[in-house]
């Protein structure tokens, strides 16, 4: 049974590329059906986030699989063969461990991918596209994932913006529960420190920007309120934390309106982040007392310290997967020979009732029940043993002692004479 992965990600293709064979959504679902119908293997599962795009199988072949991947998206292969990787068997085990544990991901030892993975073999389950193979494979992963998680400190660090910025917050604020949340801008940094602050569950969170539509759109995924930037000098001293990242080209906040903010709220602290090298939030505001402002810089530092941390901790995690690939491909050798040992099981069987029958027959005729037992035992132990002493006799002179060893040693025997 052949196992193996078959994808691109951030470090093997663009995102031009990797765009082209995304899967969202219903997409994804859709794919899935697919694969039942007409199976690149007998067992597949997908794996897309914005980052990778992977396909894990098993009892197939990788051309049929590219073929697959690249004709549902109507993509020539030969465009995609540049920024694809194959990785057979134990490559790709490892390969699946390492995912989980978040060692292959752009912000090392993040632990959304884990989630993602999950969500990824759960759908395949739903649309029957896993096996045992796979399903012990991701249970694994799982598993291995856990233990990474457990006895490494791969994900104990701040190694992104987003989260130095909690991480500063909670140290001006016993509890970030009982804060107001404010987030100057709608692009992409403003949407993942919105998704890290509000897994603290703030007491309310608020959207401000240029284009009212856009922050509206941002702030209906995350429960909060949308605000035009022309409001925040009469709302700007209801909140307690404001992260700003636009592209103004001058600063949006000066020393002037914080001074007032801070005399509205009593003197009572505002945190302040700001993202933007050329300053959303003039430098001086943070000479203010009760105002701790925090710049890329100083958020950059914690980020870099905290992946410093978290690489220190890479060589043992690895450690830790290797075992466990060990592991699983003694479960999959063990696996090959299931055929063998059901067929071994059968033929025992069969011989079995055989002589199961004959003894009955033989009772129902009258004869002497001892005679029964041994004929029956005696017809039992010829049957099973009649195939390997017969390999014995029949072996050519330069196998015969090979095969005497292994005979000796399928059957527990004390010498192979």
């Amino acid at each position: 049974m052949q196992l193996f992965a078959l994808g691109l990600n951030h470090q093997s293709a663009p995102l031009a590329i990797r765009e082209r064979v995304a899967f969202s959504g219903e997409g994804l679902r859709a794919a899935l059906a697919a694969i039942v119908k007409a199976p690149p293997a007998a067992e597949a599962a997908i794996l897309s986030t914005c980052n990778r795009t992977e396909l894990y199988c098993a009892a197939g072949e990788p051309a049929r699989a590219l073929a697959w991947l690249a004709g549902y998206h109507r993509v020539d292969p030969h465009d995609l063969k540049p920024y694809l990787y194959t990785l057979p068997r134990e490559e790709a085990v490892r390969h699946a461990f390492r995912v989980a544990a978040g060692l292959d991901s752009m912000v090392l030892g993040e632990p959304q991918i884990l989630g993602q993975l999950k969500d990824a073999v759960r759908m395949a389950e739903e649309a029957g596209a896993l096996g045992a193979t796979l399903s012990r494979l991701f249970q694994r992963s799982f598993a291995v994932a856990k233990e990474v998680r457990t006895n490494t400190g791969i994900g104990a660090n701040v190694v992104s913006m987003a989260a130095a910025g909690v991480k500063l917050a909670a140290r001006i604020y016993p509890s970030l529960r009982e804060t107001r949340v404010l987030f100057i801008g709608a692009g992409e940094m403003i949407e993942l420190c919105a998704t890290h602050f509000a897994a603290q569950l703030p007491r309310a969170m608020a959207v401000a920007n240029r284009t009212l539509e856009r922050a509206h759109d941002l702030a209906r995924r995350f429960g909060a309120q949308a605000l035009e930037l022309r409001e925040l000098p009469e709302r700007l001293h209801e909140y307690d934390i404001v992260i700003s990242c636009t592209a103004s080209s001058l600063p949006i906040l000066g020393k002037g309106t914080m001074e007032r903010v801070i005399k509205a709220r009593r003197h009572a602290p505002v945190f302040m982040v700001d993202l933007v090298e050329i300053h959303d939030i003039e430098p001086e505001v943070g000479e203010l007392d009760d105002v701790y402002l925090y710049t890329v810089d100083d958020l950059g530092e914690l980020v870099r310290a905290g992946h410093d941390e978290r690489s220190s901790h890479v060589a043992q995690a690895e450690a830790i997967i290797d075992a466990q690939v060990g592991s699983f491909l003694h479960w999959m050798e063990g696996r090959q020979l299931v055929p063998a040992i059901r067929a071994l099981r059968d033929s025992a069987e069969t011989a079995r009732q055989n002589e199961l029958d004959r003894a009955l027959r033989m009772l129902q005729r009258g004869d002497d029940p001892r005679a029964v037992l041994e004929a029956l035992s005696h017809g039992l132990t010829n049957k099973l043993l009649h195939a390997p002493t017969q390999a014995l006799r029949d072996a050519p002179a330069a196998d015969r002692t090979e095969l005497r060893e292994l005979v000796a040693r399928l059957f527990q025997l004390r010498s192979g004479r």
